[in-house]
């Protein structure tokens, strides 16, 4: 059972993309591997801020950068395994917030992982954290604000 809980607004997801598990993302035990696990998080939030417009680093050299993730596990996925990514994002500070994810095995519904991943905007010139652009923001009025 998890130690974590972690529970997302409905109303939050704005995308949704789907990943096959592959060959090699297949651990000893016979199921999707921790590590792997944690590259496909990684290619949706890629996907997801592509999809709207926002560069990881920009030409300006403000970027994204992660600061910490959180994923329980729920279902074993294995090879060739169709998996949907559907992600959001909730509890925006002045400087970021948190990208959250449900995974799911659209053939038989089941929840295979949910995770959340903080996020701050980072000017890469000066190594220091940067304030969330406006055009950021309103990219996502429903968001929930903190601190």
């Amino acid at each position: 059972m998890a130690r974590l809980q972690l529970v997302f607004p409905e109303d939050q997801y704005y995308y949704s993309t789907q990943l096959t598990v592959r060959v090699t993302d297949i651990n000893g035990a016979n199921h999707l591997g921790n590590d792997s696990m944690i590259s496909m998080i990684s290619e949706a939030r890629a996907r997801f801020l592509f999809e709207f417009g926002v560069q990881e680093t920009g030409s300006d050299g403000i970027g994204i950068i992660v600061t910490d993730l959180a994923t329980t596990y729920k279902a074993e996925a294995h090879a060739r395994d169709q998996l949907l990514f559907e992600i959001g994002v909730m509890d925006f500070n002045q400087y970021g917030g948190d990208i959250t994810f449900r995974v799911t095995r659209p053939k038989d519904g089941t929840l295979v992982a949910m995770a959340k991943s903080g996020f701050v905007f980072f000017n890469y010139q000066t190594s220091q954290v940067t304030p969330m652009a406006p055009e950021f923001l309103a990219k996502f009025p429903k968001v929930n604000r903190i601190g």
